[in-house]
């Protein structure tokens, strides 16, 4: 069993008062047959086994937070789908990537949405018009699975976004437009 764990740590501070923060950068080698011989392990063994840890490293948004305040406070801290007011519950999905082009962490670009709805959206299960109506796909509208599908996410089918009031808040037309081809094209 060879394992190789290499690890760098690099902190450098920078003197902006904006960006006051320590950059970290990592960089971890590990063996692959090493991995799976303790999944493996995992998998035949008792609780101690269970119980051990890996350790995993994380890309964290640097904008997220705040974009997730502003989105939220935009939506007065409900789901845009569903109305749940549990801030807890909810969060701050983006209409197109950030990786795209036109995916900058602004509200028109931003939707306050429930765990169950960002994951729906994202997942292309339910997408949004350009108008504010939400749609979704049809095998979606045709599944029979208790009552979580038809109340938590069928019920939704064809009703209004919930939008913020502010006209410069609302969701870009044209972001949702691009998004909702994604969409149709998913389908």
């Amino acid at each position: 069993m060879a394992s190789s764990k290499v690890g760098t740590t690099r902190f450098t501070p920078y003197s902006s008062r904006l960006t006051a923060l320590l950059v970290l950068t990592f960089s971890v080698a590990v063996d692959d047959a090493a991995f799976l011989e303790v999944h493996n392990e995992l998998a035949d063994s008792g609780t101690e086994a269970r119980r051990r840890y890996i350790t995993a490293v994380t890309q964290h948004r640097m904008h997220q937070q705040g974009f997730r305040e502003r989105v939220l406070d935009a939506y007065r801290n409900r789901c845009a789908i569903c109305r749940l007011r549990h801030p807890e519950l909810l969060e701050a999905a983006h209409i197109l990537p950030d990786g795209h082009p036109n995916g900058d962490p602004i509200v028109p670009n931003g939707l306050s949405l429930c765990k169950l709805h960002h994951a729906a959206f994202d997942g292309n299960f339910l997408g949004i018009r350009p108008d504010y109506v939400i749609e979704l796909r049809r095998d979606i509208l045709d599944e029979r699975d208790g009552t979580m599908l038809e109340y938590g996410i069928q019920a939704f089918h064809n009703h209004p976004l919930i939008i913020p009031r502010p006209p410069d808040l609302r969701p870009d037309p044209h972001r949702l437009d691009e998004r909702y081809r994604l969409f149709r094209n998913s389908a």
